[in-house]
């Protein structure tokens, strides 16, 4: 693998199921809604699936307000931040985009918390279960990524890793609230964070959340 942020994630595949296209925060659409607004959340969303680089280090959301769509939440992937702009300028329905998306600064120390907040949930006895090669599989997709500057593990992770200043945001969507607790215990473990923000949401409790 190249050491650059643009190939750590190869592919958005965590939104293949409806947990994991929940923890994207991406908003989905309901009974509620007109024909249009529906097809101008869809289109967004879409477009933001097809965003080539995007993962368990990175947090995406949006929000719509009939023609313009803000986009929200944190990119640590290099260019993901002007890629998902473009990507939903050309949906459509789309007028504007406001983008609020906050790029990741480069830190060691934020990478060694963000592995190492990676390996204590995803091979955590009950919540390995959220990565699609158990614990087993994260660990050996935590140790392919090589621990360079800017990658990020391949696969499917539902529980977002953000990391700022030594601080960490867990984002995403779990099956249950001693899953969202376990996992803010994990992350709450590693050495030398200043701090947890548990941000998880459970899974049927989301509605139309957008963040």
């Amino acid at each position: 693998m190249r050491n650059d942020r643009r190939h750590s994630a190869p592919g958005i595949v965590l939104l293949a199921s409806l947990v994991l296209l929940a923890s994207a925060g991406l908003p989905a659409a309901t009974d509620t809604q007109t024909v249009a607004e529906r097809r101008r959340i869809d289109a967004v969303r879409t477009a933001l699936e097809r965003l080539p680089y995007y993962g368990v280090f990175d947090f995406l959301s949006f929000s719509i307000d009939r023609g313009t769509v803000t986009l929200m939440g944190y990119a640590y992937a290099t260019g993901l931040r002007s890629d998902a702009e473009q990507a939903v300028k050309r949906a459509g329905g789309v007028d504007d985009v406001v983008n609020k998306v906050e790029t990741l600064p480069a830190s060691p120390n934020d990478d060694r918390i963000r592995r190492a907040t990676f390996y204590n949930i995803y091979t955590d006895d009950f919540l390995s279960r959220y990565s699609s090669g158990g614990a087993a599989g994260a660990a050996s997709a935590l140790r392919d990524s090589g621990g360079a500057p800017g990658m990020q593990p391949f696969g499917s992770y539902p529980i977002h890793i953000i990391v700022k200043g030594g601080r960490t945001r867990l984002e995403g969507v779990v099956a249950s609230e001693s899953d969202k607790q376990i996992a803010g215990l994990r992350a709450r473990e590693v050495p030398g964070v200043f701090g947890v923000e548990n941000a998880v949401q459970i899974e049927g409790k989301t509605g139309g959340r957008s963040r």
